[in-house]
């Protein structure tokens, strides 16, 4: 079995890298939309932020993964190989598609489902990490929104007096700035959440390496309070590949389709977001970045005119984010069960 987990960690970094391809489009997409960088420019950009997030924030969301949502007790290899497939199998249709849906979600609800198939839904961890997960599903995008908005009338407040070229000029250079930041926001939280699912399968699994030597001893876990240091460094740097790949469908989608963004306007949605994130971090609760920068998109076009914001594409989006949970959850309960058929943990 031994062999069998640690394939289960190298598709948990699968996932990830999958992560940072099907969520590039959230670091990118104003940064690209606006022209202030070429897309290539942009993904490098983006990259090496995601990764810098690795050296200074701690390890709260990954905790919360790993121990604060599904009761430890039922979770076994193919529990998680099956939330795996879940959130993967929704990401690469969400990809497909082009919607910007939330990966975090995905794994999430593809956890959950897989969990539950084997327990029912006693696996369920119901408290206080769970309500502050649902919670942000409305509150992010709604955050977004807002803080998108008052920035952006503060910004317009500031530079009235300014010439439109003079203001484009000063954010072409500072939107490099806010395009880091939310960069760093989204490594920061979002590989934190891979993390915590392979501490899960470590505790799990942790009989099976009880006085391992050599390489595999790293693999003994008592806990999903500590998370490695090898798992810390997996996980940035394959979410850190996976945004130098792109998923070029999602970006024309919030670079382009839900408004047309310009410099400032660009710089004011990702700050935005981005401080959204970073508080949701410093809590420990998994907040979907995909949900917060798309809300700080739609609230920076509409301090033009409502109609400047393309509410049929916003309309979409807003399905996908609905369904995200339950689908990747189905998804996860039947690999689970197909699983579980195959291999006996």
């Amino acid at each position: 079995m031994i062999p069998y987990v640690i394939a289960i960690v190298f598709i948990a970094f699968i996932f990830d890298f999958i992560n940072g391809f099907h969520d590039s489009a959230n670091s990118i997409a104003t940064i690209v939309g606006t022209r202030v960088l070429n897309p290539f420019t942009a993904v490098l950009w983006a990259a090496f932020f995601n990764f810098a997030a690795l050296f200074t924030v701690g390890t709260a969301v990954a905790s919360t993964i790993g121990k604060g949502m599904i009761d430890v007790t039922f979770v076994d290899a193919n529990v998680i190989l099956g939330g795996l497939f879940g959130a993967i199998s929704w990401n690469l249709i969400t990809w497909y598609f082009g919607l910007p849906s939330s990966s975090s979600h995905a794994l999430i609800g593809g956890y959950a489902g897989s969990a539950v198939a084997k327990a029912g839904f006693a696996a369920i961890t119901w408290g206080t990490k769970w309500i502050q997960t649902l919670e942000f599903i409305a509150l992010s995008p709604i955050i977004g929104m807002v803080a998108g908005f008052s920035l952006m009338i503060a910004v317009y407040w500031i530079f009235q007096r300014v010439s439109p070229n003079r203001v484009d000029r000063v954010f072409r250079v500072a939107q490099l700035g806010s395009s880091a930041l939310f960069s760093f926001s989204h490594g920061a939280n979002d590989a934190q959440k891979t993390m915590g699912i392979i501490a899960g399968l470590l505790v799990a699994s942790k009989e099976l390496f009880r006085g391992e030597t050599g390489m595999l001893r790293h693999f003994y876990l008592t806990s999903a309070d500590h998370i490695p240091l090898w798992v810390e460094i997996g996980a940035y740097v394959m979410i850190s590949l996976g945004t130098l790949f792109g998923g070029w469908r999602i970006v024309h989608t919030m670079g382009s389709r839900i408004t047309r963004l310009r410099p400032v306007g660009g710089f004011c949605a990702e700050t935005a977001g981005a401080f959204a994130i970073l508080f949701a971090t410093r809590l420990g609760i998994p907040v979907s970045t995909t949900h917060t920068i798309t809300g700080a998109i739609v609230g920076v076009g509409a301090t033009h005119r409502l109609s400047a914001v393309r509410w049929g594409i916003a309309g979409r989006i807003l399905w996908a984010w609905v369904l995200t949970i339950p689908a990747a959850a189905i998804m996860a309960a039947i690999s689970y069960h197909v699983l579980n058929a195959i291999v006996t943990p």
